[in-house]
């Protein structure tokens, strides 16, 4: 059914029609309208039976799914930024228990200093955490692959995160497909857990591992990931010969075909990336775009095989590994391994900065004539970095970054007035 509703309520529905039985969640910023549409639906009985818990923090939430999805039921929740590293501890240990535990991510940035607008830090930081990271470009892709990732983290018996660009999607209002309660149920069987808390049949979930089996467990996650490669892009192909309409899988190319540039992203940015491209393409510049879309696993022999003709390749990154460069960039760089190309990591957006066609017009034209820097900022403001590092140059107690930033961006803009 066609509807017109909020990137948050179309994931709330969405979850709800896969029947998860435990809810557990604290509110942050943007996701929080996620977990209020689902508490709503418990509370009216439209979502039944499902306990919805309140929790005291979001490592409290993660520790509850933890104890549901071993008790044999089905458990989703949702955070995003600060939210998502309280809670680091438990979602390690979600992965290394193979809990099938659904949660959306709906990405911010990480302070200090505190910034509640998308990026892809929150995530980023946990990619070794081992669970799987899918990243939607749109609300529609958002509602599917929650759909898809309940099946594939039961499947795999091993938790699935699922990441939404946070206020560009949560908030966003937009038409989308909602499916019925049967198709759901169709595509979605009911959960059958791989291990279970039974009193009849008592075993130990989590027992601590010495030297002599640590290695082996670790990987065996390894493995299952590995194994995700598989699985994710058949579930995909599930999902279209059910509702008709492509979703997820692990990589997904636009005007890629003849591309001599190809730019790799994640996330809503592919929709203006997309849009870049089709203005470039009129100019007769053969540039394509590459989401992707399982950002772990990462795929490494889906990638190789996209980029291998191109002759630049830009990652455009929403997160920034301080001290190095790009995260996503160091994924890809070893799927190229040995192709001789031209690569170049472009960080955009954190903070929530805008990242428009303009700005992408002419960062992307420097790439193909070679000017641009293997590592560069868009849109960076280096007169207030510069007048910063100015300052910590003449004085020992230069004061804080953030707080000195924020004068100098007051002072300028009453200059430019």
């Amino acid at each position: 059914m066609l509807k017109q509703t909020e990137g948050s309520r179309a994931v709330a529905e969405a979850v709800a029609l896969c029947r998860p039985e435990v809810i557990c969640a604290y509110p942050i910023s943007p996701q929080t309208h996620i977990v209020e549409g689902l508490g709503e639906m418990v509370k009216s009985g439209a979502l039944t039976p499902c306990e919805f818990i309140n929790v005291e923090s979001e490592f409290a939430a993660m520790s509850v799914a933890i104890g549901s999805s071993a008790a044999g039921a089905r458990t989703y929740t949702a955070t995003a930024s600060q939210g998502l590293l309280f809670m680091a501890e438990a979602v390690y240990n979600a992965s290394g228990l193979g809990l099938p535990i659904v949660m959306t991510i709906a990405n911010r940035a990480i302070g200090a200093p505190i910034n509640i607008w998308n990026d892809h830090s929150d995530s980023m930081s946990q990619r070794d955490c081992g669970w799987i990271q899918l990243f939607a470009e749109s609300n529609q892709e958002a509602l599917d692959l929650h759909i898809q990732a309940f099946k594939l983290a039961e499947e795999l018996s091993m938790p699935v995160m699922v990441c939404m660009d946070g206020f560009i999607l949560t908030h966003a209002y937009e038409q989308v497909d909602m499916p019925a309660q049967d198709e759901v149920d169709a595509f979605l069987p009911p959960y059958e857990p791989r291990q279970v808390l039974d009193p009849s049949d008592p075993v130990s979930i989590g027992a601590m591992v010495g030297p002599e089996a640590f290695m082996e467990v670790r990987y065996l996650a390894h493995a299952k990931q590995l194994s995700a490669l598989d699985v994710i892009p058949r579930i995909a192909d599930e999902f279209f010969s059910q509702f008709g309409r492509r979703s997820g899988g692990l990589v997904r190319g636009y005007q890629t075909e003849d591309a001599q540039t190809i730019v790799i992203a994640l996330g809503s940015v592919i929709g203006t990336l997309k849009d870049t491209v089709d203005e470039m393409r009129a100019d007769g510049i053969k540039i394509g775009v590459l989401g992707i879309q399982s950002f772990r696993p990462f795929p490494l022999a889906a990638v190789r095989a996209a980029l291998q003709h191109a002759h630049n390749v830009v990652v455009l990154e929403k997160s920034f590994c301080v001290g190095l460069g790009g995260v996503v960039s160091t994924d890809v760089r070893l799927a190229l391994s040995g192709l001789q190309l031209h690569g170049y990591t472009v960080v955009a957006g954190l903070g929530g900065r805008a990242i428009t066609k303009e700005s992408l017009h002419r960062t992307l034209r420097e790439a193909i004539a070679g000017t641009l820097q293997p590592l560069s900022f868009m849109d960076l403001d280096w007169r207030i970095v510069n007048r910063q590092l100015e300052r910590e140059a003449q004085m020992r107690r230069s004061g804080p970054i953030a707080e000195n930033l924020l004068r100098d961006v007051g002072g300028i803009a009453v200059k430019v007035v």
